[in-house]
């Protein structure tokens, strides 16, 4: 027997050296910058995370790779989550990740999900203490930024649907430092005027940073403790914020919104008119059957005969019948009054004039639409090139251009081993100017 320690093969050596590092690494959080990122053909993405002083390899497989929210590219910050391992074929150290987000958009997430559960322990977000919305909403207070496009949809869906109800715009910054304290303020504010039936929190789309404000915990406990009711739409539909989960009601868009809290002028003016027709059909009807009564009546006074009594019957009934169409005609005036002033209304409300606004709205913004939309085909000229240097960057044809060359089977395959082939094998091999036909002569192993 030998003395001393005992001698490993390389195999045995990294297999032991792998044993280790996964046992005191089971899971580690790496943070750093994203370099020499690849993503070859198989899918899987294969890039160093790196600081000022150090770095280690990484590997994020399909179908992991294909889940992310972002595009890795060169120096971007992010998270890495995943095992500490050894490839034991070439002794490499490295990380192989379950997951990879940015660093800051990563953090946000994470301070979400923590607020999020605290404020659901305390069941704040339970359906039991949500209050339904009025009926009819005459007065709405649209607590928004004054010049985002998620006001102009809702004041649109509002005039089209409604021009009855009365808004006002509460106007707060809905994004950046300072944004949540002002939107809190407002909305007690709001709350305590005793103005509104209810009150509409909204703004458009955003990354979550934008949409940060609106997860500020202070708001969420100020809408769940509102004593007018509160609808929250924010962002898209995908979109979610701590508000819109303590709300009374939370829409998809700002444009939702708007079409969850108004009724519809066509319905309404549908409703009217069959009121109007059934009101029409129940006053015939009952002077039919008073008419009726009226007859049989006067076939029983006329079978008992007493002269005297049947004029009084006969004068009694038609006082009576004056008296009911009398106050037919006052009450069918009344309801003719009530009908002609709500039409009115609705006339002053004429889509025309709207319309008029809206044209001349239209002609003033064309000119900003006009400026604007140079640049934004100048910088999506930008990103495209961008993108195509990116891509050629990846390329498999670059890397023939260079001087290698990708041999394929018949069928299009690509021979990544010798084991792919036989002698005697008739291969395509792609160069960067063309393909030749080669015949494989001798295998080395």
């Amino acid at each position: 027997m030998q003395d001393g320690p005992e001698i490993l093969t390389p195999t045995q050596l990294n297999t032991l050296a792998r044993s280790l590092l996964e046992d005191a690494f089971p899971v580690v959080l790496v943070e750093g910058e994203l370099g020499n990122v690849s993503r070859p053909a198989s899918g899987h993405l294969y890039f160093t995370l790196k600081d000022a002083r150090a770095q280690v390899r990484c590997a994020l497989f399909k179908p992991k790779s294909t889940w992310l929210r972002f595009q890795p590219r060169e120096g971007l910050k992010v998270v890495a989550r995943g095992r500490l391992t050894l490839y034991e074929a070439r002794g490499d150290y490295q990380l192989i990740l379950d997951s990879l987000e940015e660093a800051g958009e990563g953090a946000l997430r994470r301070a979400f999900e923590a607020l999020k559960a605290k404020l659901q322990a305390e069941g704040l977000f339970d359906a039991a203490r949500k209050r339904p919305l009025p009926a009819h909403v005459r007065r709405l207070g649209v607590i928004t930024s004054p010049s985002g496009a998620a006001v102009r949809d809702v004041l649109s869906v509002l005039a089209r649907r409604y021009p009855l109800i009365e808004v006002e715009i509460l106007p707060v910054p809905v994004q950046g430092e300072g944004a949540a304290p002002q939107i809190v303020s407002m909305l007690q504010r709001a709350a305590a005027a005793n103005r509104y039936d209810a009150l509409l929190l909204t703004r458009g789309g955003g990354s979550l940073e934008d949409l940060w404000a609106f997860n500020d915990e202070a708001l969420a406990r100020a809408v769940a403790a509102s004593a007018v009711p509160v609808v929250a739409a924010v962002g898209h539909e995908t979109d979610f914020c701590l508000a819109e989960f303590a709300a009374d009601l939370r829409a998809p868009t700002p444009s939702a919104a708007a079409e969850l809290l108004v009724p519809d002028r066509g319905e309404l003016l549908a409703r009217l008119r069959t009121l109007q027709r059934r009101m029409a059909s129940l006053g015939g009807n009952r002077l039919r059957q008073a008419a009726q009564r009226a007859d049989r009546a006067a076939l029983r006074l006329q079978a008992l005969r007493p002269q005297a009594r049947l004029q009084a019957l006969r004068q009694r009934q038609r006082d009576a019948l004056r008296r009911l169409l009398a106050a037919w005609a006052i009450a069918a005036e009344r309801r003719g009054a009530a009908l002609r002033h709500a039409q009115s209304r609705l006339r002053a409300q004429h889509p025309q004039r709207r319309l008029r606004a809206l044209r001349q709205r239209l002609e003033s913004l064309q000119p900003r639409l006009a400026a604007a939309l140079p640049r934004r085909l100048h910088g999506e000229t930008l990103r495209l090139r961008g993108a195509a240097r990116a891509l050629e960057a990846v390329s498999p044809l670059a890397t023939v251009a260079r001087g290698y060359a990708i041999l394929q089977q018949h069928d299009g395959s690509v021979v990544r081993s010798v084991h792919q082939a036989a002698v005697g094998d008739h291969l395509d091999a792609r160069l960067g100017d063309g393909q030749l036909r080669v015949r494989v002569e001798s295998r080395d192993d």
